[in-house]
């Protein structure tokens, strides 16, 4: 009975935290639809506004290991609950945010606004490794689907009532995801084995800012190469992404009515992509081979980007781009979490994040200076050539 009854309930865990996720995605992409709105009428110019993006994303770095700490100590209920009410407290002080000053101090409490981060602990530690990716993928389709929602919802919010009771709102649904968490998620969803051996025997070891306890998961065989490939072959794709919604408006004369189309077209893809095409290709596809041709996929795709001249060439471009992205990135946080410890998938996912975070706060400075200077196909050239480089680099140390 113990078996069965432990499984129905590990079901019940995974379908509460997919319900999480998209309500967590939901209320982010609600506020991030306030933000550019919110920012205009406070009087702030484009410069001024990619420092708070920079800012966020800064903040968001510094706080991911640390969250990823505080996961493993405290367990999958206390870390959920600490993204959810992070969340909720920006979304509370975006809303009343008179002033700039008012509205870069809303960006404070982010730094520990994981909510994927501790989705993806959870998921880790229910799944075996063999349905680690797909399981991760799964989390994908949930996030997509509060994408979708949150973007159209938050249009209507701050089209019928402003931008303050739009924040309210995701600020609202944040503090229904915290009472969720807290009466549905068990306190620890680490396997028993895995909880008792996580006990240290010094104080030192239980510290969440125990930075010599992230440094050694760098000195791990594999952590440190995978999380280059990571950095270097993301960049691209972040100075790509930073760069969008000018791209849409400035290269591809898009109104905000048609640049919401291409953002659910978007997610859709990443929809079918996540939560059914990678799980079918990792149960047929070792995972370390799916890494190198999703590199060499967003590779072809970066020469296709610079070489597109119409918006119809572009939607039919984002069809391999996400297929590239989502198998890379779910390849590369499975591959991450099976290389640790059981006891430290929570830390792993919080440098895994800081990849992310880096990645966000670099790329509007590199996209604002390529896009003025080299113009929309150098976007494309610079991610053809550098995964081209990091293609051949995974080939030989695989030979190898």
């Amino acid at each position: 009975m113990a078996g069965p009854e432990k499984d129905t309930g590990s079901r019940f865990v995974i379908l509460v935290t997919h319900i999480n996720m998209a309500l967590y995605s939901t209320c982010f992409w609600i506020q991030t639809g306030v933000m550019p709105y919110l920012s205009k009428r406070l009087g702030m110019d484009m410069v001024m506004f990619g420092y708070l993006q920079t800012t966020f994303a800064i903040i968001q770095l510094l706080g991911g290991p640390l969250f990823g700490r505080f996961g493993d100590l405290f367990g999958g209920r206390a870390a959920l609950s600490l993204a959810y009410l992070s969340s909720g407290f920006t979304y509370l002080l975006m809303g009343l945010s008179t002033t700039v000053p008012l509205l870069f101090l809303s960006r404070l409490p982010s730094v520990f606004m994981h909510g994927m981060q501790a989705a993806q602990m959870v998921m880790t530690d229910l799944s075996s490794e063999s349905e680690r990716v797909g399981a991760l993928g799964k989390l994908g389709l949930s996030y997509s689907v509060g994408m979708i929602i949150g973007s159209t919802t938050g249009g209507l919010l701050i089209s019928g009532f402003g931008e303050p009771f739009a924040a309210y709102a995701a600020a609202a649904g944040s503090v229904l995801n915290t009472v969720v968490v807290m009466k549905y998620i068990p306190a620890h969803t680490k396997p028993v084995t895995s909880t008792k051996e996580n006990k240290p025997e010094t104080a030192h070891s239980r510290s969440i800012f125990s930075v010599k306890e992230i440094l050694r998961l760098l000195s791990i065989p594999g952590v440190a190469g995978i999380l280059a490939i990571k950095t270097i072959t993301g960049l691209p794709m972040g100075v790509f992404q930073s760069m969008f919604s000018v791209v849409a408006m400035g290269h591809f004369k898009l109104e905000a009515e048609h640049n919401g189309y291409l953002m659910a077209y978007i997610g859709a893809l990443q929809m079918v992509m996540q939560g059914l095409v990678v799980g079918w290709l990792t149960q047929r596809i070792a995972e370390r081979t799916l890494l190198f041709w999703s590199i060499l996929l967003i590779c072809l795709v970066g020469l296709a980007t610079a070489l597109m001249t119409n918006i119809v060439q572009f939607c039919l471009v984002c069809i391999p781009m996400c297929l590239g992205i989502s198998v890379f990135y779910l390849t590369t946080n499975s591959i991450l979490t099976k290389i640790v410890p059981p006891t430290d998938t929570g830390a792993m996912l919080g440098l895994n994040m800081c990849v992310h975070s880096l990645i966000r706060s670099v790329s509007p400075t590199i996209g604002g200076f390529l896009f003025e200077s080299y113009g929309f196909s150098s976007f494309g050239y610079m991610q053809f050539l550098i995964n081209l480089l990091v293609s051949l680099y995974v080939l030989g140390h695989s030979a190898n």
